[in-house]
């Protein structure tokens, strides 16, 4: 069974992530099959809404870090960079229905969303430092821009977790439901009614103050992101996290 499914609910698409066993964490074909499905829907006009979210319970535990190590993405043409780019480009109302960890690109995906529901159980973190890394997916200038520049880099220099609660109170997570799906769902379903063209050029307007900043910030993150990636206190961190992964 694929580990990205897609699903029609009437004008509505539900892009799921589908590897509960590992938590959700990220491969480079679930990557993929998120740039195919945002794209398509971007592309399709009977799709008014899309909503990400999981199986399972966690929202993902960010990139599966085997399959990092053995497909690193270093370049433009990677599948995690045309995720990224579908999320910046997405022209639609994008809503995630969030419950469990959000790690690392869990959370840093969200800053693309319109509207992000979450579970009581949701925890967000982004330990990017902690691995050897920098911030992701416009990261580093999204989120000081919406929670302030010394929360944001208290939160990216120790990679401490948050939860939903707190991350309401950021203004990251617009409410809290018990079952944030079915919450999304009828979010979407209000945003549907409206005229599709309406709802494509109010979101146009709301990010075009933003667009080619985030852009530009993106392309440099994901430069020192791939520098990174290459480097011995990258490698050491990775080595000691799947130490004490399989010790667990």
């Amino acid at each position: 069974m694929s580990e990205i499914i897609s699903r029609r609910e009437g004008n509505i698409q539900v892009l799921t992530f589908n590897r509960a066993a590992k938590m959700n964490a990220l491969t480079r074909e679930m990557y993929a099959g998120l740039a195919n499905g945002l794209n398509e829907a971007a592309g399709d006009f009977g799709v008014r809404a899309v909503i990400i979210t999981s199986e399972g319970d966690h929202f993902t535990a960010g990139n599966d870090i085997s399959d990092f190590l053995v497909n690193p993405p270093t370049g433009e043409d990677s599948d995690v960079a045309k995720f990224l780019g579908s999320l910046l480009e997405f022209p639609k109302p994008l809503i995630a229905a969030v419950k469990g960890n959000a790690v690392g690109v869990g959370t840093t995906m969200l800053l693309h969303c319109d509207v992000v529901i979450a579970s009581p159980t949701a925890k967000f973190s982004m330990p990017f430092a902690s691995l050897g890394l920098v911030p992701e997916a416009g990261s580093s200038y999204l989120f000081p821009l919406l929670v302030g520049y010394q929360r944001a880099v208290k939160i990216f220099f120790t990679g401490e977790s948050f939860g939903a609660e707190s991350a309401r109170e950021m203004g990251m997570v617009a409410s809290v439901e018990t079952d944030p799906l079915i919450a999304a769902m009828e979010l979407a379903k209000a945003i549907a009614v409206n005229p599709p063209q309406a709802m494509i050029n109010t979101k146009a307007l709301l990010k075009a103050s933003k667009h080619d900043a985030v852009a530009a910030v993106m392309k440099a993150e994901f430069e020192l992101f791939s520098l990174a990636l290459q480097s011995e206190e990258a490698m050491e961190a990775f080595m000691n996290f799947m130490a004490k992964k399989g010790k667990q």
